[in-house]
């Protein structure tokens, strides 16, 4: 294997000193533009690549951020880190990608790699797994910026960017029962992650402001498709089944549709359907899914905001900010009964 190129070799073919080709890579003032062309022709003559953990130990600043995300296949999170990388571009930085496939370890591992890299700051979204959050202080100890964006944990006191979860799962099911349904289930979430707390909590108000009871036996836990088809399965066999279902996920209610039509019922006269996250799949079903938009690509911008803030603050303390989204829910055919 051919041996890495260094500054030193560029000084030595062009004759100049090692600080000199350092400071014209780094685009120092007191270069000459002749002198910096003709090192830059020589970089790239010699294959040079440029040392950013060296450069980030010097100058304490390596003008790289982290994204972390639970998994990088699922439309929302794709369209925040392009949110993060419009921002990131605009302000010069360059962007590395994490995901924990929602595995604790797998983000204690990546975090620990990107402090290692000495990255400028972390924007991230908590595995399902988490619940120790020792890594996200470790971020906070070592003057790490940090944002957390969507699966937060508020008692770490940092900046966060997150939907108001339970404000979407209210209109979700006042409009379900505007649409006539009177017993309304719920696919919920893991609990112990916020934005699943929530929903949870929106949907047993919505009920109760209403007028309707709740019932613990038409709660199902899970939110992906097999846990929404198995789930719907078991609620379809009740002595008095559900007429509708709020599911705080798309791929649940992608399952429980799939369960629907196994069973030739009608949706929605039978049973209306609402998602939550506007996955692209929702608007191409048959038919279509009614869901919650997350403004997911205005959530990356605003995280980064938040955190670039926070990076030309240094190490001056301000109090943690929280930026609060609205979202918009998007009625189709699957909820529409009148």
């Amino acid at each position: 294997m051919s041996k890495k190129s260094t500054i030193h070799d560029i000084a030595k073919a062009l004759n100049v000193t090692a600080s000199t080709v350092s400071r014209a890579l780094n685009g120092h003032p007191r270069i000459s533009e002749r002198t910096r062309e003709a090192v830059e022709e020589m970089a790239k003559e010699m294959g040079y690549q440029h040392n950013q953990i060296a450069s980030a130990l010097r100058s304490g600043r390596s003008n790289i951020i982290g994204v972390m995300v639970p998994t990088a296949d699922r439309s929302f999170f794709s369209r925040v880190v392009s949110g993060i990388e419009d921002e990131a571009n605009r302000m010069g930085f360059n962007v590395i990608i994490c995901q924990s496939n929602d595995r604790y370890e797998n983000e204690k591992r990546n975090i620990e790699a990107l402090l290692r890299l000495r990255v400028d700051g972390v924007i991230a979204s908590m595995a399902k797994e988490t619940q120790d959050y020792t890594h996200f202080a470790e971020l906070k100890n070592k003057n790490t910026a940090l944002v957390l964006f969507d699966r937060v944990n508020e008692k770490l006191g940092v900046n966060t960017v997150v939907l108001d979860d339970y404000l979407g799962a209210y209109q979700a099911v006042s409009h379900l029962i505007k649409q006539g349904c009177k017993r309304i289930a719920h696919f919920a979430g893991v609990q112990h992650l916020n934005i699943y707390r929530e929903r949870l909590r929106g949907y047993k108000d919505a009920l109760k402001d209403h007028g309707l009871p709740f019932d613990e036996q038409i709660v199902a836990y899970g939110v992906y498709i097999e846990d929404g088809f198995n789930n719907m399965k078991t609620l379809l066999q009740l002595s008095n089944p559900p007429d509708a279902v709020f599911s705080a996920s798309d791929f649940s209610a992608l399952g429980a549709m799939q369960t629907i039509k196994a069973h030739s019922l009608r949706i929605p006269q039978d049973v209306a359907l609402i998602g939550f996250a506007n996955e692209p799949f929702t608007s191409f079903l048959e038919p279509p899914l009614s869901t919650i938009d997350q403004h997911s690509h205005e959530m990356g911008i605003a995280a980064a905001q938040l955190l670039f803030e926070a990076i030309q603050n240094g190490d001056r303390q301000f109090p943690s900010r929280t930026i609060v989204l609205n979202p918009e829910l998007l009625v189709r055919k699957s909820s529409l009964r009148v």
